[in-house]
């Protein structure tokens, strides 16, 4: 699907990326809109986009498709809010790591047969329109969800279409409550994990030139946004919750390999650890 007008709201690093490489594939007219004035104006100098909205509901006038970049509470507000002021047969879609919560909104305001989620692998610590880049969508994975409703599937259709042919990126259909489940911890818990370490670093009044390469790596997650964060963390605890659980108990087993001074154990532990992290650049 190769939409002749798109509208994008939010113009960080994945809406900016998206209104960006849909610009060089060759959309005539992608109207942005940011609560960040500067985002916009960045955009438009990048020739990102087209013209600048002054609100939502401005930005989604004449735009057969509609991408709700923000954080997902702010997506659930939009959702609602714009669910009177999209063209007649425009779709809407969004971008956010959960799912169940987003497709719900939708079908709760009317727009089940409008709507598609996606959510796109291809995140950054790094926010705003400079963390944007023409290609950060390329070749990426984007999870495609689809509502229940009779016209669900011809959405999903459309919004999968955009994904695979404009972004050039590798759509994959998901049941929303399985995404939720499966990014808990393949993105949730990591993230949660690095804002554990970073808090638990930070609580040492170290000063920053006694880290390495080793706790800057691993805190790296730590430095993207509370703004986006918060809401995912909150919007997923359930299935969060099991998955930090399970991480509590890794790191008791490995106090108690350390305090039983258990060699064999431990090289056990870290071995099966090793194995697993190298098999995800094999």
């Amino acid at each position: 699907m190769r939409p002749s007008s798109l509208a994008v709201i939010g113009l960080g690093a994945i809406g900016g990326s998206l209104a960006w490489q849909a610009r060089l594939w060759g959309i005539a007219r992608v109207v942005g809109y940011s609560p960040a004035r500067a985002e916009v104006v960045q955009a438009l100098k990048a020739s990102a986009i087209t013209e600048m909205a002054d609100t939502p509901a401005q930005a989604v006038r004449g735009a057969e498709l509609v991408v709700l970049a923000v954080p997902p509470r702010a997506t659930l507000e939009l959702i609602g809010g714009l669910a009177g002021a999209l063209e007649p047969g425009a779709v809407l879609t969004d971008v956010c790591s959960v799912k169940a919560p987003v497709l719900a909104r939708a079908v709760e305001v009317g727009l089940g047969d409008h709507f598609a989620g996606g959510h796109p692998l291809a995140g950054t610590h790094d926010s705003g329109f400079l963390a944007a880049r023409p290609d950060r969508l390329r070749g990426c994975v984007v999870y495609i969800c689809e509502t229940a409703s009779p016209g669900g599937h011809l959405a999903a259709r459309t919004v999968s279409g955009f994904w695979d042919h404009v972004m050039g990126a590798a759509p994959v259909w998901i049941d929303a409550a399985a995404h939720d489940r499966q990014l808990a911890w393949t993105s949730h818990l990591p993230q949660a994990v690095a804002y554990a370490l970073a808090r638990t670093l930070a609580e040492r009044e170290l000063g920053g030139v006694s880290f390495g390469t080793g706790a800057r790596d691993t805190t790296r997650l730590a430095a993207s946004s509370p703004d986006v964060w918060q809401d995912i963390l909150l919007y997923n605890r359930s299935a969060l919750a099991e998955a930090l659980a399970s991480t509590e108990a890794g790191l008791s087993e490995l106090r108690r390999l350390l305090e039983s001074e258990d060699a064999p154990g431990l090289r056990h532990y870290l071995l099966a650890a090793q194995n697993f992290r190298q098999g995800l650049d094999r």
